[in-house]
């Protein structure tokens, strides 16, 4: 599976971003797929998770009410849309791709990495 990401960019505080994923392959649809993010200095942290099926979806608490996580099966596409963002919330962006992922929120649980988007959110 490759990823693409994209759709970050420079934002107020306040406002609102949707990234984007793209995978490539047949079996998008068999993968669990969660965002990352990591800031200068900073180790990679966990964002959202959603399950294969979009059924289950899963969030840190940082981002919780604010960050909404999707997915289109038929596109082969992962979405995050958030909104109220902080200027906390800059960083990197990645998202990633995994089978039967169990600890969906460390980054060893994923196969597949995309290059990462740059957020940046003033205040």
């Amino acid at each position: 599976v490759q990823l693409q990401a994209s759709g970050g960019g420079l934002v107020q505080a306040g406002g609102s971003l949707r990234l984007s994923c793209a995978a490539s392959g047949r079996t998008f649809s068999s993968y669990d797929m969660g965002w990352f993010r990591q800031a200068p200095g900073k180790e990679r942290e966990f964002v959202a998770n959603i399950r294969w099926s979009g059924s289950t979806t899963y969030y840190a608490d940082s981002v919780k009410g604010r960050f909404t996580i999707s997915r289109d099966n038929d596109k082969n596409m992962v979405y995050l849309q958030m909104s109220s963002l902080e200027p906390e919330d800059t960083a990197v962006y990645y998202c990633a791709a995994g089978r039967g992922v169990i600890r969906y929120w460390s980054p060893s649980g994923y196969a597949y990495w995309g290059q990462g988007t740059q957020v940046t959110v003033s205040s």
